[in-house]
């Protein structure tokens, strides 16, 4: 009876593995095959459809949110905004060169 199943499987020669680290060595090493980085924390994939998924799944939030940043805006309450303090500033700035 096989209390621990391993759970990943080469495509290639049906060996089975207990880690996914242990396949991708296993790849690395056997097969030659490439590994695939992730650019954003350096995780490890062997086919580029998993890397994708990673990407979508675990950085797509980061992504997300800095997409979203310019709906969230300071609103400044009947005050001048900061650019245009900066604006005026500047104006007066140039007339004294």
């Amino acid at each position: 009876m096989e209390l621990f199943h391993k759970k990943y499987k080469c495509e290639v020669d049906n060996e089975k593995f207990n880690t996914y680290l242990e396949l991708i060595e296993h790849s690395r090493k056997i097969h030659h095959n490439t590994i695939l980085k992730c650019n954003k924390c350096g995780k490890q994939f062997i086919h580029e459809k998993d890397r994708l998924h990673h990407v979508r799944e675990e950085h797509g939030k980061e992504m997300d949110a800095r997409v979203h940043k310019t709906e969230h805006t300071h609103k400044n309450k009947g005050k001048e905004s900061t650019q245009g303090r900066v604006d005026s500033k500047m104006k007066k700035f140039g007339d004294n060169l």
